[in-house]
């Protein structure tokens, strides 16, 4: 006998409802729980890797690519993403001050050497020089 269900329709109806009501029963639930989850995802850590490994060597990255497809992609950016993305972006905004900081202290300090005309070899030693100063802070934490 077949496993009676129901329908994807009223599923999804059902799961978008519900998920509506429950906002403050996400944020209660999250509220102080920071220590548990930064405790039991770096715990974590040996079994993220193994399963991000496994999935990229079984191309399991490109098959949800070529299964959604452009229009997916599409369609989502443009209604979801761009409805999101002033909200995240300005929610963001302290802390990328934050982080972005840090960085732009490391460029300030630095002494480049002297420009030259466009096209230039030397001028690469400037970006190099640069990049290698943004990449020494971003490795030292």
């Amino acid at each position: 006998m077949a496993v009676k269900v129901k329908d994807a329709s009223a599923s999804a109806s059902k799961f978008v409802a519900r998920a509506q009501q429950a906002a403050p029963d996400y944020q209660k639930g999250v509220q102080g729980a920071g220590a548990l989850w930064a405790q039991n995802a770096a715990s974590a850590n040996d079994t993220y890797v193994a399963g991000v490994t496994a999935a990229a060597n079984a191309g399991r990255y490109k098959a949800g690519i070529t299964q959604a497809g452009p229009q997916r992609y599409e369609v989502a950016a443009t209604t979801k993403g761009a409805q999101r993305y002033p909200t995240g972006v300005a929610a963001a905004g302290p802390h990328w001050q934050d982080k972005t900081s840090k960085f732009l202290g490391v460029i300030s300090n630095l002494t480049l050497p002297p420009r030259a005309p466009r096209g230039s070899p030397q001028n690469m030693q400037r970006a190099s020089a640069i990049a290698d100063a943004l990449h020494k802070a971003k490795m030292s934490g």
